[in-house]
């Protein structure tokens, strides 16, 4: 395995955390990494009314939930999960370009997009399987996404920069085990499953440090040994968690139910669980819990109808409605503006 990123020094990282926002998380004592790879998120973009962005039979848009599609970002082709970078102006999605019965089996492409839809450039050559992109929040836009190991059929976590160029992507986590990024932290740790070779399966945060072995710190959570976790996503102030449950070892897609719960990066520990869809883990497609508005409300995408459709749930009163606009399309992948998973 090949790591390329440089240290970040205590001082540099509080300075623009600090700037970031007035939530960050220190953690005394810690390695902070960067890498040369990215590229400086040093202007934000206001918000505006939360929107999202989202797939729409097999197009990306980009639109406020609840109101009519209009016209997609991406058209041609079949785009998946796009999330949407922390300075709000960009999009990180992965393109299939080889289908398969066996969705491991997909080949893919990671890209980049404006969110009015210029600016495309690939950032992966389309013959490996990449998926599930996102960003880090570490002050950098530096895209981040899982590639399969086609030796072990497990995952490993990859990284590039914006407008970087297929073949300059790099691992940063090793290629011999099964790690899985969900979503990422303003001190630089990012949050994976994996099947690590010494701690065993488990939730982590891991510390990417120059010149040795990434450090994996087990997140404690209550249904940990009754199940899996899966498409997490840390809000913007790092206090809470979105996420899917999976009940048993052996994963299937339907059958998800999606939990809220208090997350502590400090302690390493996820909480207060409360199940915000599907609690009777019906063998449905329930899926990608994402936050918007802020922490306000949670959107996600629900096969409950017969078809994918998008539904917002939202903290203050525990009400779900539903925001797409269309019964007849297929919706999934939802996520919020400058909120990166």
């Amino acid at each position: 395995m090949k790591t390329h990123y440089g240290q970040l020094d205590r001082r540099t990282f509080l300075k623009r955390t600090a700037q970031t926002t007035a939530a960050a998380v220190t953690v005394a004592g810690m390695s902070f990494a960067a890498t040369p790879l990215t590229a400086r998120a040093e202007k934000t973009v206001p918000l505006r009314t939360s929107r999202i962005s989202y797939f729409r039979n097999g197009e990306i848009y980009v639109n406020e939930p609840g109101k009519p599609d209009g016209k997609p970002l991406t058209t041609g082709h079949v785009d998946f999960k796009p999330s949407w970078s922390k300075t709000g102006d960009m999009l990180v999605c992965f393109r299939r370009t080889k289908d398969d019965p066996v969705t491991v089996n997909w080949q893919s492409a990671i890209f980049v997009v404006n969110v009015d839809g210029a600016g495309f450039h690939q950032l992966t050559d389309g013959t490996a399987t990449d998926f599930n992109p996102t960003w880090t929040r570490d002050g950098f836009n530096t895209p981040i996404w899982n590639r399969k190991n086609a030796r072990t059929g497990g995952f490993y976590v990859m990284q590039s920069k914006v407008g970087g160029k297929p073949g300059q992507e790099v691992a940063i986590t090793d290629e011999n085990f099964h790690t899985w990024v969900h979503s990422c932290l303003m001190d630089g740790r990012i949050l994976v499953n994996s099947a690590h070779p010494t701690l065993g399966w488990g939730v982590f945060l891991v510390t990417r440090r120059d010149d040795r072995k990434p450090l994996y710190e087990s997140i404690q959570w209550e249904l940990g040994k009754k199940g899996q976790l899966h498409r997490a996503s840390i809000s913007p102030s790092e206090t809470k968690i979105c996420f899917e449950f999976l009940a048993g070892a052996r994963f299937t897609e339907p059958g998800h139910t999606l939990y809220i719960a208090d997350f502590d990066a400090r302690n390493h520990s996820i909480t207060n669980l409360k199940a915000i869809a599907n609690e009777a883990g019906k063998k449905i497609w329930f899926a990608y819990p994402r936050w918007i508005g802020g922490e306000a409300a949670v959107v996600y995408h629900s096969g409950e109808t017969g078809k994918n459709q998008l539904y917002v749930y939202r903290l203050e009163d525990g009400s779900t409605k539903r925001v797409s606009t269309d019964a007849g399309a297929d919706y999934r992948y939802p996520h919020g503006e400058a909120a990166p998973c």
